[in-house]
Parts: structure tokens; C-alpha cells; sequence
């Protein structure tokens, strides 16, 4: 069984995951650091073509922490530096720059971690089966002053 709090941060994966997709992050990577890590259970990496495509994920993901209605712990973003941090407690997300990502290199620091298919992360949960019941026979309204039925019992 999943714990509560397990199943609120893979909530919060998956919007942030289905935000990036959306807005063409280039190469997504999510690691499950929860074993490594004692502030975060997910790190979400992903690369912008540019300044304006990287301003444009995190407006896009703040629309969807607020519509979520999730506490956004903080955003670093400093001007000109191509990588910007979203702060979420349980999810970090990571948005670079090509050649930021691949100077800070976070894949190979967080190496031990377990890496998660982002086409599963971004996947919407799934509604549980079960079992369809025959519905029951739809019953007939009768007009005011007409008989029973013939196989009706009168009480």
C-alpha cells in the first residue's frame, strides 16, 4: 500500500511531469532519491532550447502547483544563470540550460538513485476496476387509473 504522503508526492510528480512534456522539455529525467536524499523524494531534470523556453516552464509549472493548490516552498532563479530551481518539499525540479546541465552534471551526483521512465511519471493515475453490475430492470410508470399489470401482485 502506498503511504499518504508517498502517493501526494507521485500526485505532484506526475503534474510536474505532464507540465514539462507539455511545454517540450528536452531530455526529462526523474529520480526517486528518497533512499539518498532526507529533503526531497523526487529530483525532475529537464533542458530548455533557451532563456525564454526556461522562463516559460516555470510560469507554466507555477500555474499548475497554484491550480493543484500545493505549497510552492520557493523558486531560484537567478537572471542569466540558465538553470532555475522549483522547490516543492517533496519533488525538486531542475531546469537547465544544454550547457548548465551538463557543467553541474546532477545525473551523475545522484547516480545511486533509482530512475523513473518519464512517460510512467507523467502517466495519470489509474482508476481502480470493479466488477460492473448488471443494472436492474428499468420499472414501467403506470398511467394514473390504468390496471396492474398481469404479472403484478396487489398488496
Amino acid at each position: 500500500m502506498i503511504k499518504p504522503k508517498k502517493a501526494a508526492s507521485l500526485e505532484l510528480l506526475k503534474t510536474c511531469c505532464r507540465v514539462l512534456e507539455d511545454k517540450k522539455a528536452g531530455d526529462l529525467r526523474v529520480l526517486d532519491v528518497s533512499q539518498q536524499s532526507s529533503i526531497t523524494d523526487y529530483l525532475v531534470l529537464a533542458t530548455a532550447t533557451s532563456e525564454p523556453h526556461l522562463r516559460a516552464m516555470r510560469i507554466e509549472l507555477e500555474k499548475a502547483i497554484d491550480a493543484a493548490h500545493t505549497h510552492l516552498v520557493g523558486i531560484e532563479a537567478t537572471p542569466g544563470s540558465g538553470w532555475i530551481v522549483v522547490d516543492l518539499f517533496n519533488v525538486m525540479v531542475h531546469l537547465f540550460l544544454p550547457d548548465r546541465r551538463s557543467h553541474y552534471g546532477l545525473e551523475l551526483l545522484w547516480k545511486d538513485a533509482t530512475e523513473i521512465p518519464p512517460a510512467e511519471a507523467a502517466a495519470p493515475a489509474s482508476k481502480p476496476r470493479t466488477a460492473k453490475k448488471n443494472p436492474a430492470p428499468a420499472r414501467q410508470k403506470r398511467k394514473p387509473g390504468t390496471a396492474s399489470p398481469p404479472n403484478s401482485k396487489k398488496r
